[in-house]
């Protein structure tokens, strides 16, 4: 009899092992990587973000994930937003892709969410337009992990800006330009500042010359740079070239990374202050996973790069923890789930898609301070995440309007 009964609990328990496998559709959890790979954010995002993705997966599969099926595709936006929504579209419908990850440009992320909505699918983004989690927002769908447009002004134009402080931008004329400059106005007024202007450039820029001789010529106290990748690069040059930064006007980009400031050189990127979710060279943490990012990629982590390795990380323990990969099932489980990695500290996912967590003001560093190749920041002061980003309370998002 009893050899009987263990029999029978033996097939319960495969019974409910076979369900809770038939959760995941396709008993494949995929993951499709939507980046630029050949335009001016590829140093921050392209091939790297497929590196932090598949590190993501190699570690939650040693964990969490064990007896998992787990497969990564991934594909080159080109900066178009019908490129890359047809992309995730074919993903969808043909591949049986599961969540997107990376998508970082400002028109690509706005188009995208819908297709999630409409799809049940899951949109990790590790930074981009604060619309994600505002008027844009999909809580069910998506989640904005690393940074927004607001944090990045937040952080520098809160820490910098007295009263009668003088600003004036030099502004991409797009989303993600558009987005800066209007949070920078917001939050310099409110601190008592005068934002004095801004001058737009295309994107990507051509030649900042006539930009910067502008701002210059403005009599602001900080100068701000308003835009990424390539465009910041160019305008920290040129903004030398000028002597823009050297006496009482100050240079500030507003989205600065590791990549850009070695780029460009700390000769010339020496003093300028920026904010970052991440820096490699933060605590004994990050400097373990960026020393194995940089083994198999060459160059330590962008915040974008990390930013995916730890919204995938987390994506993934949902996945096991909720046995199903349904969008809205997961998105909840994520909620649920202590955010704990090598990347980010006091770090919780909010209702309205907004992942908070401490964030970093930076002044790049002299050369003669440097001590090694990516030696680049000193530590200028570290804001809570309740402080930095955009209060709950001050959400535009429908749904937490509801």
């Amino acid at each position: 009899m009893k050899r009987i009964i263990f029999a029978l609990a033996g097939v319960s328990a495969l019974c409910l092992a076979t369900a809770a496998q038939a959760e995941i559709s396709g008993g494949t959890v995929k993951i499709g990587v939507l980046t630029d790979m050949s335009g001016v954010y590829s140093d921050i995002t392209g091939k790297g973000s497929i590196v932090a993705t598949q590190m993501a997966v190699d570690d939650c599969l040693k964990a969490e994930c064990a007896g998992m099926k787990i497969e990564v595709v991934s594909a080159d936006h080109q900066n178009k937003p019908d490129v890359g929504s047809t992309i995730a579209r074919e993903w969808i419908d043909r591949q049986g892709v599961d969540v997107l990850a990376d998508m970082s440009n400002a028109s690509l992320q706005l188009a995208i969410p819908p297709l999630l909505k409409e799809k049940n699918r899951v949109g990790l983004f590790p930074g981009g337009t604060a619309r994600l989690t505002g008027d844009a927002c999909q809580p069910d769908h998506i989640v904005q992990w690393m940074w927004d447009t607001y944090v990045q002004v937040a952080g520098i134009a809160n820490y910098l800006t007295k009263p009668g402080t003088k600003w004036y931008l030099v502004t991409a004329d797009y989303a993600l330009g558009h987005q800066l400059e209007a949070d920078a106005k917001t939050l310099v007024t409110a601190k008592g500042g005068t934002y004095v202007g801004s001058v737009r450039h295309a994107f990507p820029a051509v030649d900042l010359s006539s930009q910067l001789l502008t701002a210059q010529g403005s009599g602001a106290d900080y100068i701000a740079l308003a835009n990424a990748g390539g465009d910041t690069v160019a305008g920290i040059k040129t903004a030398r070239d000028f002597g823009i930064g050297q006496d009482k006007q100050k240079l500030v980009a507003f989205f600065l990374t590791a990549m850009d400031v070695k780029s460009v050189g700390l000769a010339a990127a020496q003093g300028t202050v920026l904010t970052e979710g991440f820096y490699w060279n933060l605590d004994d943490r990050t400097r373990a996973f960026s020393e194995r990012f940089k083994a198999t990629h060459g160059a330590v982590p962008s915040a974008i790069q990390a930013g995916i390795y730890s919204s995938v990380r987390h994506y993934l323990k949902a996945v096991a923890a909720a046995k199903s990969d349904d969008a809205k099932t997961v998105i909840a489980k994520m909620r649920e789930l202590p955010i704990e990695d090598d990347v980010v500290r006091n770090a919780k996912l909010r209702a309205d898609g907004r992942m908070v967590h401490d964030f970093y003001v930076f002044r790049a560093k002299q050369p003669s301070e440097s001590k090694s190749e990516w030696d680049l920041y000193d530590l200028v002061a570290t804001i809570p995440g309740d402080q930095a980003f955009r209060p709950l309370s001050e959400s535009t998002c429908p749904a937490i309007k509801r």
